[in-house]
């Protein structure tokens, strides 16, 4: 299963090397934290650290900051998700939405699909939206979780088991580069 803590670790990773490299892009998305805000290149080149971009990683996905995207990608929140499993890139996809955790269960288990969040809300959607996620929907753990992302069947299989798993599509939309970053 896809670690959605890792990609954000490895965006903010990514985001911190291109501000030590002098990348101007990464530099303009440093500024957008209220820390940095009017700062010059050499003062964020001095300032920056991981915790910076992290911050900003877990804003980016519509999370408060790193300690509230953790906490809903941990399983220990769920109050609101955040934007990271619905992209803009995913939005040309036609899904069923519910506000209501309840009606959305009901739905899925009645028509199929899988149940996602964004933010406070809920959408059940067919494989050809989690292919454009870069998630592989014949994951046998799609079925250990009962195809629910929020309150998954069994939340050890919504984590990642195997640190060598990836999706190669995943792997190849998440170059070193800042503008991948915030599409």
């Amino acid at each position: 299963m896809l670690d959605p803590v890792k990609i954000l670790k490895d965006r903010a990773r990514a985001l911190h090397a291109a501000v030590r490299d002098g990348d101007e892009p990464a530099f303009a998305e440093i500024r957008r934290l209220r820390a940095f805000r009017g700062a010059g290149r050499a003062e964020i080149a001095g300032g920056v650290q991981q915790r910076h971009c992290l911050a900003l990683m877990a804003r980016r996905t519509g999370f408060d900051g790193w300690p509230h995207a953790l906490q809903v990608l941990e399983g220990r929140r769920d109050d609101d998700f955040g934007r990271l499993l619905c992209p803009g890139r995913c939005m040309a996809h036609i899904n069923i939405w519910s506000a209501d955790y309840a009606e959305a269960r009901s739905i899925r288990a009645a028509h199929g699909g899988t149940l996602l969040a964004y933010r406070r809300q809920y959408l059940i959607v067919e494989d050809g939206y989690l292919r454009t996620l870069g998630l592989a929907p014949e994951d046998p753990d799609w079925h250990g979780i009962d195809r629910d992302w929020v309150r998954p069947a069994d939340p050890a299989a919504r984590l990642p088991h195997n640190s060598g798993d990836s999706n190669p599509n995943l792997q190849r939309s998440i170059p070193g580069t800042v503008t991948f970053l915030f599409r």
